[in-house]
């Protein structure tokens, strides 16, 4: 046995055992999701249906694609609340399962990558200039909040 370990009892060998346990799982399991400005929160039947909202991060797939691809390819309304977007529709192909179907990008069984928002929270874009924060406050919009579609 060495000199730097004769002090350290089982138990506090296991106390820190149970402390990088706990360590590593924090790391694995995701904090509840807040909705991010531009974020759209889709909660037309989550509540209803006992599932968290879904949290679609808007401005992470307008970096990745034009407009017109969601917009006028697969019918989106430019409107948060608009499209009668149920998981029957997103199975059979229809809005986000044109992509989300396992392929081009993760397929609906991992139920949690989408339903992530707090429950109650309305359908809504989220920290919009118009909408406030599920906490309460505002926040303006950007400076450049210009922009093409």
């Amino acid at each position: 046995m060495s000199k730097e370990s004769k002090g350290i009892g089982p138990a506090a060998r296991l106390a820190a055992l149970v402390l990088l346990g706990c360590a590593l799982f924090a790391g694995l399991v995701p904090p509840d999701a807040r909705a991010e400005y531009g974020d759209v929160v889709i909660n037309n039947y989550s509540d209803k249906s006992g599932m968290r909202p879904v949290v679609f991060p808007h401005w992470f797939h307008r970096i990745r694609y034009r407009c017109k691809v969601c917009h006028a390819d697969l019918g989106f309304k430019f409107q948060a609340g608009g499209n009668d977007i149920n998981m029957v529709k997103v199975i059979d192909g229809q809005f986000c399962g044109a992509c989300h179907n396992g392929e081009v990008a993760w397929g609906i069984e991992n139920c949690n990558m989408c339903h992530s928002g707090k429950n109650g929270t309305p359908t809504q874009v989220h920290e919009s200039t118009t909408n406030s924060l599920v906490g309460g406050g505002t926040r303006p919009a950007p400076a450049a909040a210009g922009g093409t579609k």
